[in-house]
């Protein structure tokens, strides 16, 4: 029996990082927004790893912060332990990291949930989408509560039909022992979406009574460390620390033995894993040169003696993780709390949607996370924000928010899904994107607040700090410039130790700071009129220096890109009447209908005498 249950604007399906970004964007936007979990206990659920950030993952979540994201905010209230990768590298590469305490991430997320004014929190399982005159009209729940919206977000996680495996034991599963969501992959079929299957895993978490760390490493957090939000107020708080362990030879000897158990090596899963988080039985067979491979052993909360032992995803019986556990060096008398298991789930091909995250076929259907075929809490809280936003703003009649590749490593992996598509679940990582000296995390509030201001959700105060800071690296780029230091022993004694040759004549500050071996910090002996400036700007500053040839050159290639960005593409275009077009690229751009020229340039089967012969046709 169904019933009319209410009005709303946006119906976000799914309450994970994905779906809560998105429901709140709408929601701060001005729309009536529902938000619909299969479980209020699950919501902001981690049934992965309990981290937030990582390699490129971090420059995800700071872009987040910039453009009025809830996911920074809330990691640096509930994480406990704060490092910055890659410090012995570049800052291209440079990606803030934290341990997340899993339940007070979750408590945290929930309120802010509940306490948005135009936003309603629900527990139901939505079974079908429902539409009029080809639009998305409304949802329907299992209990046939039918919600009236005109925008619907798909946040499926890894529930829509969701099977767990461990072994020989398959279960119709969601995460964590969850139900699974069945109906609504079906409808989404019907409505003419092409799903397909893929599958993640997790590792066993054990008891930290029962483990001896003393034959573990230590890995504490950064002496300062720092937030994800640029305007924290307060900085974070370390407040555990993580140990580094590795598999042995023996460990790999009852992996090798048990293959024959093992779900990924007996056919017994069908979906395609992730290539770059690799289960530990693929990581035997794929690297049987390798001695060992290490794990980080990872606290889940303050609260909890469980522990997460990260690099050791895993589907094999239970019995068989109980001996691989044991042979590890400080776990050898373990006890397993929770066995790894591999879960499989339906997704879409993300070729089918806009670069707004809209489905192509159904006008008002938005899709985000892994529902869009990537891995990770981070890519899927960008994309719920990017299709929340882009729902409301629909709604509002106003232009929608589209970032490209050039300006975000959220533009990026947007672009990589929608254009390129990804036969394995696609995670963000530095080397995706051609413009990485650029968009580096230190500088994702001068990339993306003015986006963030204009849609409304950065206040004027705080763009006006954003801009404030830019004017002052302005400011001293340009004082170190016309500012010298005399050939004086002193100066030439401290260029001695430093390994750099000596000064004859009066060097700027500027060419000192972008010697190798130098820096602002270690100058300061010999710039007398140094004004007193926040760590952030001097940071900025430094690199601006050192790296100036390399972003000058960087810029360069943006502004060509830009410029084959701007010549769009009808939208009723006809590719089959476009002379000097390959059969493969006719029935590609056909089919996934690029915005502009650089769009197409990037479609997998379209070549660059493909684009000439597209930019003939323009210019007639």
């Amino acid at each position: 029996m169904e019933y009319a249950a209410g009005v709303c604007d946006v119906a976000v399906i799914g309450a994970g990082h994905a779906g809560i970004e998105a429901a709140l964007a709408a929601a701060r936007l001005g729309c009536e927004t529902v938000i619909f979990t299969m479980n209020l206990d699950a919501v902001g659920n981690m049934p992965c790893n309990p981290a937030i950030g990582g390699t490129a993952k971090g420059h995800l979540v700071r872009e987040l912060s910039c453009l009025g994201g809830q996911m920074p905010e809330t990691a640096d209230r509930a994480c406990i332990q704060f490092r910055i990768l890659n410090l012995s590298k570049g800052p291209a590469v440079w990606s803030l990291r934290a341990q997340a305490d899993r339940r007070e991430y979750q408590k945290l997320m929930k309120g802010v949930l509940e306490a948005e004014p135009r936003l309603r929190l629900v527990q139901a399982e939505i079974t079908e989408i429902r539409t009029e005159g080809g639009a998305v009209s409304a949802v329907v729940t299992r209990s046939g509560a039918v919600w009236t919206c005109r925008a619907v977000v798909v946040c499926t996680g890894t529930y829509l039909k969701g099977r767990t495996v461990v072994g020989e034991v398959t279960e119709e599963s969601g995460p964590d022992g969850m139900h699974a969501s069945g109906p609504l992959a079906g409808c989404l079929r019907d409505l003419g979406l092409p799903l397909r299957r893929f599958k993640t895993g997790t590792p066993p978490r054990v008891n930290a009574n029962s483990v001896d760390f003393s034959k573990m490493e230590l890995q504490p957090g950064d002496r300062d460390p720092e937030p994800f939000t640029f305007d924290a107020e307060t900085a974070p708080e370390n407040r555990a620390v993580c140990w580094l362990t590795w598999t042995n030879e023996r460990t790999h000897e009852i992996i090798r033995r048990n293959l024959h158990r093992s779900p990924l090596y007996s056919g017994v899963i069908d979906g395609v894993g992730p290539r770059y988080c690799p289960s530990i039985e693929t990581k035997i067979v794929t690297f049987p040169e390798k001695p060992r491979h290490q794990l980080f052993v990872e606290p889940m909360g303050l609260g909890t003696g469980e522990l997460y032992l990260q690099g050791l995803s895993s589907s094999l019986p239970e019995d068989v993780q109980v001996e691989m556990v044991h042979s590890i060096a400080g776990l050898e008398r373990a006890r397993i709390q929770r066995y790894a298991y591999a879960i499989e789930y339906d997704c879409v091909d993300p070729t089918e949607l806009t670069l707004t995250l809209e489905a192509r076929r159904v006008p008002g259907l938005y899709g985000a996370g892994q529902f869009n075929g990537s891995s990770g809490y981070e890519e899927a809280a960008v994309q719920g924000f990017v299709a929340g936003v882009n729902a409301a703003l629909k709604l509002l009649g106003r232009e929608p928010l589209i970032l490209d590749r050039a300006g975000s490593y959220i533009g990026t992996l947007i672009d990589d899904l929608v254009t390129r598509g990804t036969n394995e679940p696609y995670r963000m990582m530095t080397s995706r994107s051609e413009y990485r000296l650029y968009l580096r995390q230190d500088n994702a509030d001068l990339r993306l607040c003015g986006a963030g201001h204009a849609l409304g959700l950065i206040s004027d105060a705080r763009y006006e700090k954003v801009l404030e800071k830019y004017e002052s690296v302005r400011r001293e780029t340009a004082r170190l410039e016309s500012a010298y230091a005399s050939p004086t022993p002193e100066l030439n004694a401290f260029l001695a130790q430093r390994g750099q040759p000596p000064v004859t004549s009066g060097v700027s500050l500027a060419s000192l700071v972008r010697r190798p071996q130098l820096d602002y910090a270690s100058l300061s002996p010999f710039d007398p009129g140094r004004p007193a400036l926040p760590h952030a700007v001097v940071r900025e500053t430094e690199i601006e220096l050192k790296y100036a040839g390399y972003i000058e050159k960087q810029m360069r290639q943006i502004k060509e890109f830009r410029r084959m960005e701007s010549k769009k593409l009808p939208p009723d275009i006809d590719y089959g009447a476009i002379g000097g077009l390959r059969l493969e690229a006719r029935q590609k751009l056909t089919q996934l209908h690029p915005d502009n020229l650089g769009q197409a340039g990037r479609i997998s089967g379209v070549s660059p005498a493909d684009v000439a012969a597209l930019m003939v046709y323009l210019s007639r």
